[in-house]
């Protein structure tokens, strides 16, 4: 994970004052009600829970992201316009913790009409879990070890899908049964999904896999395998001789093949062990935006194609 370029919150407020004076003449007469063209508008701080107000929403939203396509989110940078529109959107889903950058907007902006998908599922800390996982593994603006990585956790992102669809219901009682009816399809993919997690990695020859983004502790401690993060924090980091040799060690007690990295990130750190250790590279996907280069369309087909690369790397039979 790339180090944060954070926006100190001075300079986010003066940017929201400012914005607000600049920018209101050029609000929409119906913003008041976080409308436009008769549909609800929803701000998504970044592709996981975009996917979820597309998906939910349906015809009803109109869905804007703060986080563009191939952005890193932890490294994202708001414009004035972006968090002045944070107040006047019907509803706003983001994830506290993850992208520091939102979460101080939201608070400097005053918007009121927010979910916040970390309220809708339990947290967990994987900081320091048994298996190899550093110490430290707490993003900044987390609390305690909190990990956030809830949506790579099919069950976990049920909830908060369930969650996310009463917010609707409840913010635009108009379409609430369909919103209903849309909440209820996505849970049911989820739960597919999650069955293919369970049947595809029962049987395998090792349950560890080394991972440079240490994001997977949900997705581990679901299915019963153990993450070993190269560099926890920031995935571009250059481990230390000692690091690469516990890497070593782990990879050749535990059978492992294989050194993941992401999309969104150099595949540099991947590499350097991966070449010291014998070990091949392949990428499992983070989810945290999906580009020309994400191995699927869409969350449910990103998540298909990263169990495909764990049965591979694991050794499924």
């Amino acid at each position: 994970m790339n180090v944060r370029r954070l926006i100190p919150t001075a300079v986010v407020a003066g940017t929201v004052a400012l914005g607000l004076t600049a920018l209101s003449a050029c609000s929409a007469p119906d913003a008041a009600d976080g409308r436009s063209d008769g549909k609800l508008n929803v701000v998504a701080s970044f592709y996981p829970m975009q996917f979820l107000a597309e998906q939910i929403g349906g015809n009803h939203v109109s869905v804007t992201t703060l986080t563009k396509p191939g952005v890193e989110p932890h490294d994202l940078e708001l414009s004035p316009r972006q968090i002045v529109g944070l107040g006047d959107a019907g509803l706003v889903l983001y994830l506290q913790g993850i992208q520091p950058a939102v979460d101080d907007a939201i608070k400097q902006s005053g918007a009121t009409h927010t979910v916040d998908a970390a309220k809708l599922t339990t947290l967990e800390d994987h900081g320091t879990e048994a298996g190899g996982e550093e110490p430290g593994h707490a993003h900044r603006g987390e609390g305690a070890g909190a990990d956030p990585h809830i949506w790579l956790d099919p069950v976990k992102y049920a909830e908060v899908a369930e969650g996310f669809g009463k917010s609707l219901e409840k913010t635009d009682p108009g379409h609430a049964a369909d919103y209903r009816r849309n909440t209820d399809t996505l849970v049911k993919k989820l739960d597919a999904l999650n069955t293919a997690y369970e049947t595809g990695l029962r049987s395998t020859a090792t349950r560890t896999f080394i991972t440079t983004h240490s994001a997977f502790g949900y997705l581990a401690e679901r299915y019963g395998l153990v993450q070993e993060g190269i560099a926890g924090i920031d995935p571009e980091a250059e481990p230390s001789p000692a690091r690469i040799q516990e890497i070593h060690d782990v990879a050749k007690k535990n059978k492992v093949t294989t050194v993941f990295f992401e999309t969104l990130a150099s595949d540099r750190t991947a590499k350097t062990v991966a070449g010291d250790t014998g070990l091949r590279t392949d990428v499992l996907d983070p989810l945290e935006g999906i580009t020309g280069k994400s191995k699927g369309a869409d969350y449910i087909e990103v998540m298909r194609s990263n169990l495909a690369a764990l049965q591979k790397a694991l050794g499924a039979k």
